[in-house]
Order: structure tokens, then C-alpha cells, then sequence
């Protein structure tokens, strides 16, 4: 396939939750993980760390991991009402899309799950990182998801089986000091590529001051 260009490439970037069952060249899974670690991290410490899982044994304990967040989730789903740019129809697709991956999970060919390992400091500090932390391995997992769809593959960025990121670390026998930030489910997909449908930017951008509105034209 001809090369996109990265407009193209980020305008039809869309979580893609059904997925193929038939295999991904290993050649293809380097080249999107060569392109995550061009990514830049805190202090350029470059502490993410990228588990492949491939093995069908591997791929239903996280499965049985992913399924109890994923009820968790859909238990918050049900008791709000879906955002007004989206609509009840819309979420409901959406929905529909994440619960067939949370039962085909162990039938995707490629599970990608990123981490983070968590570098030397004052416990003080740490703990004022909280949420920060992830600005060290998003845009690494952004990159996967850019790459993927260059690649023609279907990828979703997904956080649900890190609610039991114990149970996760067990799994993948992780040292203490690595938590796992994403799970990518990476496979050929069975639905189409964008373009991807988001509200303006003039509903969701201020200039200077909060309600000041930016319109950039």
C-alpha cells in the first residue's frame, strides 16, 4: 500500500475493536515499536517497556483480567447518559464494539500492553506525580496507534484491564517497580479506517481565558 501522509494518517485513525483473527508479521509489530519509542518521555528517561503477547494461554488469563474491568465498566456506562456531541444510538455502537472485544479478546492476534517503569525518586514526589506519570508512555502508545493505521491495521488504545493491574502484573510477571498504562489489541480489522468524526475546535478551545472563545480564522 502507498504511504499516507500524516494528516491522512491521524483524520481516519479509529479505535478498531473487531478484529481479524489471522496472524501479524512479527517484521510489522517491530516497525510500529520502532516507531513508539521515537516518542518523547519525562527527562527522556525512555522508562516505557512493551510486552508482545502472542501466546493463546497468555492471551485468555488476560482476557479473564480485561472481562472484570470491563464489567466494572460497563456497570458506569449504564448509570449515565451518553455525552450530547455522541447520542444514545452512537454509544450504543460503541459499546456493542467494546463488549465483542472483551469476548474475542483471546482471539486477537496481537496483544500489545504497554508499561511503565517507574524511575528513582522521594516517595513525596511520586506521589505528587500521580496522574503525570502517563505523559511518559501516551505518546509512545499514540505513535502505535498512528502506525497501525499507516500499516493497515486495526489497533484501539484501551486502559480497562489496568484496573487490576495487580492481577495484570501477576500475568505477565512484571517486577514491582513496572505498571501496566495500555493494552493495544492489534490485528487485521474487519470494519473500515475513519475519517474519524469529532466536535470543532472551536467548541472545545478557549484563547487566554477560560469562555473566551477561539476560532483561529
Amino acid at each position: 500500500m502507498s504511504e499516507l501522509g500524516i494528516f491522512e494518517t491521524i483524520f481516519s485513525t479509529r479505535s478498531l475493536r473487531r478484529l481479524k483473527p489471522d496472524p501479524v508479521p512479527d517484521a510489522m509489530i517491530h516497525k510500529i515499536l520502532d516507531a513508539a519509542i521515537r516518542a518523547p518521555s519525562g527527562g527522556n528517561n525512555q522508562n516505557w517497556r512493551f510486552l508482545v503477547v502472542k501466546s493463546p494461554e497468555v492471551k485468555k488469563q488476560i482476557q479473564d483480567v480485561y472481562l472484570k474491568g470491563w464489567r466494572d465498566v460497563q456497570g458506569m456506562y449504564k448509570s449515565r447518559k451518553a455525552p450530547e456531541h455522541l447520542g444514545e444510538e452512537r454509544l450504543g455502537r460503541i459499546l456493542d464494539a467494546a463488549t465483542y472485544l472483551a469476548e474475542h479478546m483471546n482471539e486477537v492476534p496481537v496483544l500489545l500492553v504497554a508499561c511503565l517503569k517507574a524511575p528513582p525518586m522521594p516517595a513525596d514526589i511520586a506521589a505528587r506525580l500521580g496522574r503525570l506519570s502517563g505523559s511518559s508512555i501516551y505518546p509512545a502508545v499514540q505513535n502505535v496507534l498512528l502506525s497501525c493505521r499507516a500499516l493497515g491495521l486495526g489497533a484501539t488504545l484501551t486502559t480497562v484491564a489496568s484496573l487490576y493491574d495487580e492481577e495484570m502484573q501477576a500475568v505477565l510477571g512484571l517486577p514491582k517497580d513496572v505498571s501496566t498504562y495500555a493494552l493495544i489489541p492489534i490485528g487485521y480489522p474487519r470494519g473500515k479506517f475513519g475519517p474519524v468524526q469529532r466536535m470543532s475546535v472551536e467548541e472545545v478551545t478557549c484563547v487566554d481565558r477560560w469562555g473566551q472563545a477561539f476560532t483561529g480564522k
